[in-house]
C-alpha cells in the first residue's frame, strides 16, 4: 500500500526558504570576498579598438580590472572566425568572456572590475572607457530567412510518404505563417557565482541546473582534472533552461579569483540577464495542412527557422513533436537556423514543443473552420495510438480521456462555432482548445541511499531543484520504498560530491533520479533480506524479493504477519548503515514502444472590442503524465505552465532595435509577464496512466507539458471571439484594433 506516493505532501524545503536558511549561489559566506562587476559593450558587432581602465583602476576599493588585454593566457578558445562551410557544434563553441577584442553581440562583456565591495565595483565599472571599430549588426531573423541552413547538411529532412503530392491533390487545405519573438527566462534569482581556489583545487557556488556539466566546463577551461573542481548549487531561484549550459560567468569568476588570489563573487544585473544566458529564439514557421472532406489529414508540411548567434549553430527542434501527434500518412518537417549578431539562444521551458505546437494547433483550428468540423472532433478524427514515423505503439496515451474530461468540465458542447457569436455584455467571448505533447524521457542517473541503524536514511544525488519540488519528491520516493516516515529521510542535491545526475531539464528528473533512488532502495531491501536469512528464525528463507516490502521500519512478508525489525537486525550485525549507490538507465523494453506525455487545454477569453484587451477568464487543463507522485506540487507545476502560456500568448516579447542589435526592454518594467491581476480561473486535472515501460516508477515529466498547448488555445479562442486570426505572438491590443 502506498504511504506517500499519490498523496499530497508540502515542500520539505519550504521552511528553509521562508526563513531565509536556504542559501542560493550568491549568498554563501566566504572570508575575504571580493566583488566583480561586468562591463558590457555598447555596440552589436565589431572589434574593440582601445579600452582604458586607468580611471577605473584608481577608484576607491578597486583591486583590479580584467580585460582582453590582460586576461591570463593560455585562455580558453574564443569563438572562432566564421567559415560557412564549417559544421560547428553548439557544445564546442560556447562564448567565453574577455578572450579577444571581437564583439559578437550588444552588451557582450568587455571588462570585469574587481573591488572590495559591490558598490565600489559598480561605480568603477562606469569609468571604463572603450572605443570600437563598429560594424553593422544583423539581428532581424525575418529579413534573412533566405540565409537559413540546416545544422547538419548531411542529414536533410526525411519525408514520410509523399507530402508535396498529397498536399497538391487534397480537396481542403490551409497554409499559414506563424512567428514567435525572442523571449527571456527572467527567473527571480539572477545568475551569479562565488569562486575560490585552494592550490589547484577550485570551488564554485553557482546557479546551475547541472553541477557536473559546470564542473566539466571549468575543468576544461583551466586544464585541471574534473576531480579538482567542486560545484555547489543546493538552491536555485528559478531557471527554466537558462542554467542548463555553463554560462560565461563561472569561468570568468574563477579566473578573477585566480588572478587576485582571493574569493570573488560575480552576479548579473537584471539587464545582463538578457544577454548572459540565452533565450527562446525568434521563430518563423510555415505550416501546410491538407485533408479529405471527412477531416482525415492527408499531408503535413511544417518548416521552422530560428535565429542563432554568429558563432554557434543553435537549432530549436520546433517540428519534432508536432510531427508525431496526428495520424497523417504524408509529412515533411524541417528546422533550420539563421546566424545573427545576438548571443546564443538556449532551451526555455518546453523548448521547441510550445513554439511548434502554437503553429500546428493554430493551423488545425484553421483547418477545422475550413472543413466546418468542430476543432475537438477534428483532433479525434486524426488521433493515433502509434508513432506515425516508427509505427511503434505508445506505451500509454490517455489523450482521448483528456479530451473527454476537459471538454465535459469546460462545457465545450455549448460552444457556438460562429466567430463573434458569444458575448458577455459588451465583451466578446471566445472558446478555444489545443493539444499539448511532451516526451516521457529518462536519462542515466545515479543516487546514493544510506539506511542507518538509528532509523534514518540519507539520500543524495547531484541533481538540481530549480523549483518543481525535487527535494520533496525524492524524499517521498525514498520514504515510500524504504518504509520510513518522511521526516526520517534527508535528501541532498546540487553538489559534485554526490553521485552523478543529469541536468534538471526536459522534465526527466523524477523519472531519472527517482528511478535510481527506487532501485537503490530495492537493493537495500535485498541486502536486508540476505542479512535476515543468515538467522535461523528468518521468515524469508523461501521468499523472493517481490514477496517482501519495507514498512514502518520492518521487512514484512506480504500477506502474512511475519516481519523483522530492520534496525535491530542491522545492530545485531554491527552495521551502522547499509549503503547502495546505484545508476538507473532506460530499460531495453522501452525500445519496443513510443513514449510520451499528452494533454488537452481549453480556454475562455473575453475581449474588449473598444480597447483590444484580452483576458483569459477560464482555463482547464487535463494532462496524462503517468503516475502522479505528489498531487500538490504536480498541480503547482501545471498551474505555472498555464500562467506562462498566458504570458507567452499575450505579453512576452524581447524588443530588439535592429539598427544597433540592442535589446530595448532588458528589465521587468518593460518586459511584460503575467501578474496576479492577469490570472483568473485555472483548473488542472490529471488522467493517471499505469505505465511501467517508461520507467520503474511509471512517471512522466509534466513541468513543460503544462504550457505546451496554452498559447495556441488562447490564439484560437481570440479568433473565435473576434474573427481575427493573429499568427504572430504576443496577441497585443494593437493587433486586434
Amino acid at each position: 500500500m502506498a504511504r506517500y506516493i499519490g498523496k499530497e505532501m508540502s515542500r520539505v524545503d519550504g521552511f528553509a526558504k521562508v526563513t531565509g536558511r536556504a542559501k542560493y549561489a550568491a549568498e554563501f559566506k566566504v572570508p575575504n570576498l571580493a566583488y566583480g562587476f561586468i562591463v558590457t559593450s555598447t555596440i552589436g558587432k565589431g572589434t574593440i579598438r582601445s579600452i582604458d581602465t586607468t580611471e577605473a583602476s584608481r577608484a576607491p576599493g578597486v583591486i583590479g580590472v580584467l580585460t582582453h588585454e590582460n586576461y591570463p593566457k593560455p585562455a580558453p578558445p574564443a569563438a572562432p572566425e566564421l567559415k560557412p562551410e564549417e559544421n560547428r557544434n553548439v557544445r564546442d563553441k560556447s562564448f567565453r568572456a574577455l578572450v579577444s577584442n571581437q564583439i559578437f553581440f550588444n552588451m557582450q562583456p568587455i571588462a570585469l572590475v574587481l573591488a572590495e565591495s559591490f558598490e565600489q565595483a559598480r561605480y568603477a565599472a562606469r569609468l571604463v572607457r572603450a572605443t570600437y571599430n563598429e560594424e553593422k549588426p544583423m539581428t532581424d531573423l525575418e529579413s534573412s530567412l533566405d540565409k537559413a541552413r540546416l545544422a547538419n547538411p548531411s542529414r536533410p529532412p526525411r519525408p514520410r510518404g509523399n507530402p508535396t503530392e498529397a498536399f497538391a491533390a487534397a480537396p481542403v487545405k490551409v497554409e499559414a505563417e506563424y512567428t514567435i519573438p525572442i523571449e527571456h527566462h527572467n527567473p527571480m534569482e539572477p545568475h551569479g557565482a562565488i569562486a575560490f581556489w585552494e592550490g589547484d583545487k577550485l570551488t564554485v557556488f553557482d546557479k546551475s541546473q547541472g553541477v557536473y556539466v559546470v564542473r566539466q566546463h571549468l575543468a576544461t577551461s583551466f586544464h585541471i582534472p574534473p576531480e579538482n573542481v567542486q560545484v555547489i548549487s543546493p538552491f536555485v531561484g528559478g531557471a527554466f533552461g537558462s542554467a542548463l549550459r555553463p554560462n560565461y560567468y563561472p569561468a570568468l569568476t574563477a579566473m578573477a579569483a585566480r588572478v587576485i588570489q582571493r574569493p570573488v563573487k560575480v552576479v548579473y544585473t537584471r539587464q545582463q540577464m538578457f544577454t548572459g544566458h540565452g533565450y527562446r529564439p525568434h521563430t518563423w514557421q510555415k505550416v501546410s495542412l491538407a485533408a479529405e472532406r471527412s477531416g482525415k489529414l492527408t499531408a503535413l508540411i511544417h518548416d521552422s527557422k530560428n535565429n542563432s548567434s554568429s558563432f554557434e549553430d543553435y537549432v530549436e527542434n520546433t517540428t519534432g513533436m508536432p510531427r508525431t501527434l496526428y495520424a497523417c500518412p504524408n509529412a515533411l518537417t524541417s528546422a533550420q537556423f539563421v546566424h545573427t549578431d545576438m548571443s546564443t539562444p538556449a532551451p526555455m521551458r518546453a523548448p521547441g514543443a510550445v513554439s511548434g505546437m502554437f503553429a500546428l494547433e493554430c493551423a488545425m483550428d484553421e483547418l477545422a473552420y475550413a472543413l466546418q468540423i468542430d476543432p475537438l472532433e477534428l483532433r479525434l478524427i486524426n488521433f493515433t495510438d502509434v508513432d506515425p514515423d516508427s509505427g511503434k505503439p505508445y506505451s500509454s496515451k490517455a489523450l482521448r480521456e483528456c479530451y473527454r474530461l476537459g471538454a465535459e468540465k469546460f462545457g465545450w458542447s455549448k460552444r457556438n462555432p460562429e466567430p463573434r457569436s458569444m458575448r458577455d455584455g459588451r465583451l466578446l467571448v471566445g472558446w478555444g482548445m489545443a493539444t499539448g505533447i511532451w516526451g516521457a524521457f529518462q536519462q542515466p542517473a545515479s543516487a546514493r541511499v544510506a539506511l542507518k541503524s538509528d532509523g534514518t536514511a540519507h539520500v543524495s544525488s547531484a541533481t538540481a531543484d530549480i523549483g518543481p519540488g525535487t527535494y520533496t519528491v525524492m524524499t517521498l520516493i525514498a520514504a515510500e520504498y524504504l518504509g520510513l516516515n518522511a521526516e526520517k529521510v534527508k535528501f541532498e542535491l546540487g553538489d559534485t560530491r554526490f553521485p552523478r545526475a543529469p541536468v534538471q531539464g526536459g522534465s526527466f528528473t523524477t523519472a531519472s533520479v527517482g528511478s535510481a533512488i527506487y532501485e537503490a532502495a530495492q537493493n537495500i531491501r535485498q541486502k536486508l533480506m540476505d542479512l535476515a536469512n543468515k538467522e535461523a528464525s528468518s521468515p524469508f528463507k523461501t521468499a523472493k524479493i517481490e514477496d517482501t516490502e519495507l514498512l514502518d521500519g520492518k521487512l514484512v512478508l506480504k500477506g502474512s504477519s511475519q516481519s523483522v525489525d530492520i534496525f535491530a537486525l542491522m545492530r545485531r550485525n554491527n552495521l551502522p548503515e547499509l549503503v547502495d549507490v546505484h545508476e538507473a538507465r532506460p530499460s531495453r523494453e522501452r525500445e519496443k514502444y513510443a513514449t510520451g506525455a499528452h494533454g488537452a487545454q481549453f480556454v475562455e477569453v473575453k475581449v474588449d472590442p473598444a480597447t483590444g484587451v484580452v483576458q483569459v477568464t477560464r482555463a482547464i487543463e487535463v494532462t496524462a503524465c503517468g503516475k502522479i507522485m505528489n498531487p500538490k506540487t504536480s498541480h503547482s507545476q501545471e498551474i505555472g505552465g498555464v500562467v506562462w502560456g498566458i504570458g507567452m500568448a499575450l505579453q512576452e516579447a524581447t524588443e530588439v532595435d535592429h539598427r544597433y542589435g540592442r535589446i530595448m526592454n532588458p528589465n521587468l518594467q518593460h518586459y511584460h509577464v503575467p501578474v496576479s491581476a492577469d490570472i483568473h480561473e485555472i483548473e488542472t486535472m490529471f488522467v493517471e496512466e499505469d505505465d511501467k515501460v517508461v520507467n520503474p516508477l511509471g512517471v512522466k515529466g509534466m513541468g513543460e507539458l503544462g504550457m505546451v498547448g496554452i498559447p495556441a488555445a488562447i490564439a484560437n479562442a481570440v479568433f473565435h471571439a473576434t474573427g481575427k486570426r493573429i499568427r504572430d505572438l504576443p496577441i497585443t491590443p494593437d493587433k486586434l484594433l
